[in-house]
């Protein structure tokens, strides 16, 4: 068995021991398999482990991805690694530039507020299709997702609570009905995670409250009451991310 990877440079401790660039793995290794064993095409797989990482705040805003450096981590060749970079650049995650090569991406003040901005009145529209369609499953969704973020907040588990977030929102776009929104909203959630992930830890409890409350406008198909609990939720997020 090979040594496991060093993990300094993405910010986690490797999970589990590789096997060689890409290829099959042994069938006696049986959970040891890592990113470079595993039989789903590697490109794919590097981009949901970069992304993760990137979202969780483990690879901050302006840290550099260098391509020797994440292959070595995931045992695999930097072809991969090189197309991964190229998906999430694509995504807004990440900035590729010439000589400098690539980073988490890192926004000025003004994209800032202009993401803000765009997400903010999104969210508000996501909220009031939701109230008008009161879609019985997606609204049990949001039900359970509310008991268990509630629960996760009093226990202060940071981290699980940063998924569920994204659930809620997920979910509360499933309620909207409409498959564009929806598809615009997951790169848009993705890209402003990057700017509220680091503040939001400071403020989990509001943010289950605000939740709790564009539930209660939707479950009262009240769609404007919806709209403003939603846009005033993105706009908290912002206002008390002490942005620079």
């Amino acid at each position: 068995m090979q040594p496991t990877p060093t993990t300094h440079d993405l910010g986690h401790p490797a999970r589990r021991p590789a096997t060689p660039h890409g290829r099959r793995p042994n069938p006696t290794a049986g959970a040891g398999a890592t990113v470079g064993a595993s039989h789903s095409p590697l490109t794919l797989l590097v981009v949901e482990k970069m992304r993760e990482r990137i979202l969780d705040g483990s690879l901050p805003p302006g840290h550099r991805l260098v391509e020797g450096r994440v292959s070595a981590e995931f045992d695999v060749s930097r072809i991969p690694v090189r197309e991964a970079l190229r998906h999430l650049a694509a995504e807004g995650l990440v900035t590729i530039e010439p000589r400098r090569g690539a980073s988490v991406t890192r926004f000025s003040e003004e994209q800032v507020l202009e993401l803000v901005e765009v997400r903010g009145n999104l969210e508000a529209l996501n909220a009031k299709l939701a109230a008008r369609h009161k879609d019985p499953e997606q609204i049990a969704k949001m039900r359970r997702i509310l008991e268990e973020g509630n629960r996760l907040a009093d226990a202060n588990e940071l981290d699980a609570l940063a998924q569920l977030n994204h659930e809620f929102h997920d979910v509360l776009s499933q309620a909207a009905g409409n498959s564009v929104l929806q598809d615009v909203m997951r790169s848009l959630r993705d890209r402003t995670v990057l700017l509220f992930t680091p503040f939001n830890r400071h403020r989990c409890r509001q943010n289950w409250e605000e939740h709790a409350a564009i539930l209660r406008a939707v479950l009262n198909a009240d769609p404007e009451l919806a709209a403003v609990l939603a846009l005033c939720h993105v706009q908290n997020a912002a206002n008390r991310s002490e942005l620079d």
